[in-house]
């Protein structure tokens, strides 16, 4: 705990850095596009169009709690949380290897490198957003005191989301297969979390393991306190947090005790 506190200083010491990462972060996806910023509301546009006729119009997937509310709302907020858990996660997997001269050459928190990462992607998720916002006014969708929940979800799914990206950064430097083995548990854990089926279609004999899996819990609880004005899980939550909590100091103590190595691993 000593060590994180020390770490928590030190990004506060090097908060300029930090600021300029995330912005360069952000600007140079775009640099030389004619769409710009554009694609990052675009991109997730797309998908959700895609699978909101896939799985509402052939396969017909029913969104059971919420049946009042049309499956591309019901699928939206869900999907742009999880979109904003497997971008982070992809980015700041390379985010040590792509920034070797900085890692190599100059002293700084290397947690910067990928906590950079990960706000700019929490960036893209806030303008994207505005998406979700439009087709809660189009469908005239009331929302309730309850979406303030909003933020005490969206922070156990950032806690949770750095401490696997804190690993991911530092075992793809040591482990090149990290970051392509990545690409394949992220489409089986999308599977596994209910974002284009509810979770009311999960049986009931796999419940305990559908409450093991935080993000399952997190966009659940999303579409409770949005869709249904109502309250989240809180038992649920509660798991999702102690989880969340003790995967980012695992992946903290992981990053830490490798982070001498770095240099050498480049």
């Amino acid at each position: 705990m000593i060590s994180l506190w020390r770490e928590v200083r030190d990004i506060i010491k090097w908060r300029e850095l930090l600021g300029q990462m995330v912005g360069r972060e952000v600007k140079a996806r775009y640099k030389q596009s004619i769409l710009g910023y554009f694609w990052i509301i675009l991109n997730p546009l797309a998908q959700m169009l895609v699978m909101s006729f896939a799985f509402s119009v052939i396969m017909r997937i029913p969104t059971n709690a919420t049946d009042n509310i049309p499956y591309s709302v019901f699928l939206f907020v869900a999907f742009l949380p999880w979109t904003l858990f497997a971008n982070s996660l992809s980015s700041a997997c390379a985010s040590l290897v792509s920034s070797a001269s900085l890692v190599t050459k100059i002293y700084f928190p290397r947690t910067i490198l990928v906590l950079a990462t990960v706000l700019a992607k929490v960036i893209d998720f806030t303008l994207a957003l505005s998406v979700l916002v439009v087709y809660l006014i189009i469908y005239q969708i009331p929302i309730g005191w309850q979406v303030l929940w909003v933020i005490p979800i969206f922070f156990i799914q950032q806690l949770f989301t750095m401490g696997i990206a804190l690993f991911l950064a530092a075992a793809n430097l040591l482990y090149r297969d990290i970051q392509y083995l990545l690409n394949l548990l992220l489409i089986l854990w999308l599977y596994l979390t209910p974002i284009i089926y509810p979770a009311d279609l999960v049986p009931e004999r796999y419940r305990w393991l559908y409450q093991l899996n935080p993000m399952a819990v997190i966009v659940n609880a999303y579409r409770q306190v949005v869709l249904a004005n109502d309250w989240p899980n809180l038992l649920g939550l509660g798991m999702a947090l102690l989880v969340s909590v003790l995967v980012f100091l695992a992946g903290f103590t992981y990053f830490k005790s490798r982070e001498k190595i770095f240099a050498d691993n480049i």
